[in-house]
């Protein structure tokens, strides 16, 4: 396995092309520098004049462009620096930038204060004159019994680039500062990175080389592990802190206001997942234990193929072909959007050296979608690729469609999109294609790409990070001991006697980005109930359901989550779509063990 290559080196067609954010990198200052003049002009023009509903109108008018003008410039900060944090100039362009939204952030802290300040008939009278701004109205509302003063909003605003640090050291540590070296597996030496073990090493079909990436792996996330909970204390904390100066009982309540959904379908998510998929997902690890021969099964062996020595490998133009056809059924106008992700650079593949580990989907509003992944030729990744661009597509129909206020949906509906495309992906490959043993390779990624991915790995983030909420609601704080034996426990909890939690498994809080992003974890099960729900009636009802999917994505942020999912046939109301989509990771599973045991027989 090769070193990974300085960005430098990688191949321009390879990257994505931000020049439709910001010609070059010499505009960036001064345009930066003219967006904070803008926001304290706006400040002089508008403070104080927000009196009447014609007012509000026009406050929000002009508070919308000055928010759009914002959009390209900190996304051209961020998504430089993602390709590559070990770049100077890309950190210190994303460091100004974090400077400057601070300043701009204070300045526009009036609008939210002096809107909700008025009696809410003034607002209501707006909404109807205006129904452009009839959701936002509606949203802004909901805060307002947690409304500060003024002036201690505008004091939170100008730190909001501080409110953020925690999270972008996180990042350096882990993408800069970390370094892996090489790991020995009977004298031969292999070369180790975050991105070389979450992309290679974890899948690698070789025990030994597997076993001794995972050791060498977690003893240097070991090395870092007090700084980096301290760096997550602190971001917890000031959760909390915010929690309670705005008036909420707990931290969790806090960060579910925004996500439009309440404790319900939260809890409901976590608790029935670790108790009911539970069996399954026992029965699945049994499963790749036995078919790869492993003695004793371990957290390290966990996402192993089921067949090792079956391993399609795709080029991206073969990828594409993939996409094109499994996405076939969504119509002309959604796959003219997919050609132009490929024939326009709107994707970074290339795997470098600082590039953030993942894949991830941004989606400035006025611009294209930006699309990250790192990319190894690996037929599973055709399924990371399009999961990305069922982001794209959502986002790119809300803002063809919707305002700039109403184009982003609730965080529990955001991975409905992305998980629907692959399930379609999966649709397509098991209609397409007889024979059995790539049938079980579909299916076995099915479940360990898409199901343990967004179902176990995300689910348990979320459940580890429920006890760390409730935690600080006691009043307590962590630490890298607390935080371990949290994460072990829920790991335990769930896997039973099936696997053993081996020694680094307990570190895996240490891996994900996600816990600096609120109460995210959960949703991608949230959005895979809703998607695995919504597949099923396309591949019975066809072009019907896939018109009324169509207008949710169109929908953008105008409807809660209850709303967008009703839309599409499907009432997450209740326990049954959840219990529904368990019970067909199970179908799964059984249909993997009968495969398996029809290979066997051939054999």
């Amino acid at each position: 396995m090769d070193v990974l290559p300085l960005r430098k080196d990688v191949a321009v067609e390879e990257t994505w092309d931000l020049t439709h954010l910001l010609k070059n990198d010499a505009d960036f200052d001064p345009m930066l520098a003219q967006l904070v003049e803008d926001a304290l002009q706006f400040e002089q023009q508008f403070q104080g004049t927000i009196t009447d509903a014609q007012h509000v109108i026009a406050v929000l008018t002009a508070f919308e462009e000055l928010y759009k003008n914002i959009v390209p410039i900190g996304t051209y900060a961020s998504l430089n620096l993602q390709v590559d944090r070990t770049n100077d100039k890309a950190q210190m362009r994303a460091a100004k930038y974090s400077s400057a939204i601070g300043k701009i952030n204070s300045a526009l802290a009036f609008v939210r204060s002096e809107l909700l300040a008025l009696d809410e008939a003034i607002l209501q009278e707006a909404a109807t004159v205006n129904p452009l701004y009839q959701h936002y109205i509606a949203e802004l509302l909901k805060y307002k019994p947690y409304q500060l003063h003024p002036e201690v909003e505008k004091a939170l605003a100008a730190f909001s680039a501080t409110f953020n640090a925690p999270y972008e050291t996180y990042n350096t540590t882990k993408l800069v500062d970390m370094n892996f070296g090489e790991f020995e597996v009977n004298g031969e030496k292999h070369p180790l990175s975050f991105v070389l073990f979450e992309n290679d090493w974890e899948f690698e079909a070789n025990t030994d080389v597997r076993r001794a990436a995972f050791d060498a792996f977690s003893s240097k996330l070991r090395d870092y592990q007090h700084t980096t909970a301290q760096v997550y204390n602190t971001h917890i904390q000031q959760e909390k802190t915010m929690a309670d100066l705005r008036g909420f009982d707990s931290v969790i309540d806090y960060l579910l206001l925004n996500q439009d959904v309440d404790r319900s379908l939260y809890n409901r998510q976590i608790d029935l997942i670790t108790t009911e998929l539970a069996p399954h997902m026992r029965r699945y690890a049994k499963l790749i234990q036995k078919t790869n021969g492993i003695d004793q099964m371990t957290f390290a062996d966990l996402k192993i193929a089921l067949d090792p020595d079956y391993d399609p490998h795709v080029s991206m133009a073969e990828a594409k072909e993939y996409v094109e056809k499994a996405l076939a059924v969504m119509g002309e106008d959604y796959n003219r959007l997919m050609d132009r992700a490929f024939a326009e650079r709107w994707i970074d593949y290339a795997p470098n050296k600082g590039k953030s580990t993942g894949a991830f989907c941004s989606s400035p509003y006025g611009s294209h979608p930006y699309i990250l992944i790192s990319w190894n030729e690996r037929m599973n990744e055709v399924f990371t690729l399009i999961h990305e661009l069922g982001h794209a597509g959502h986002f790119a129909n809300a803002h063809a469609h919707q305002s700039y206020f109403n184009s982003r949906p609730s965080l529990y509906f955001i991975e409905a999109p992305s998980t629907m495309n692959e399930m379609l992906l999966a649709n397509y490959l098991l209609a397409h294609h007889d024979d059995i043993r790539f049938k079980r390779w579909v299916i076995s990624n099915i479940v360990s790409k898409t199901y343990y991915h967004n179902f176990v790995t995300h689910l348990l983030e979320a459940a580890y990070q429920r006890k760390v909420y409730e935690l600080i609601d006691a009043g307590e704080a962590v630490n890298a001991n607390s935080l371990n034996q949290l994460k072990r426990s829920v790991l335990e909890a769930f896997w039973g006697d099936a696997v053993d939690i081996s020694e680094g498994a307990e570190l895996t809080w240490m891996r994900q980005p996600h816990y600096y992003m609120g109460l995210y974890p959960y949703t991608y099960s949230a959005g895979l109930t809703i998607s695995t729900q919504v597949s099923q009636r396309i591949l019975q009802e066809g072009d019907t359901a896939v018109q009324e999917w169509l207008a949710v994505l169109q929908a953008g942020g105008t409807k809660s989550p209850v709303e967008l999912a009703q839309m599409a046939g499907v009432d997450i109301t209740t326990e049954q779509p959840l219990k529904d989509t368990i019970a067909y990771i199970g179908h799964l599973i059984d249909e993997l063990e009968r495969l398996t045991l029809e290979i066997e027989a051939d054999q």
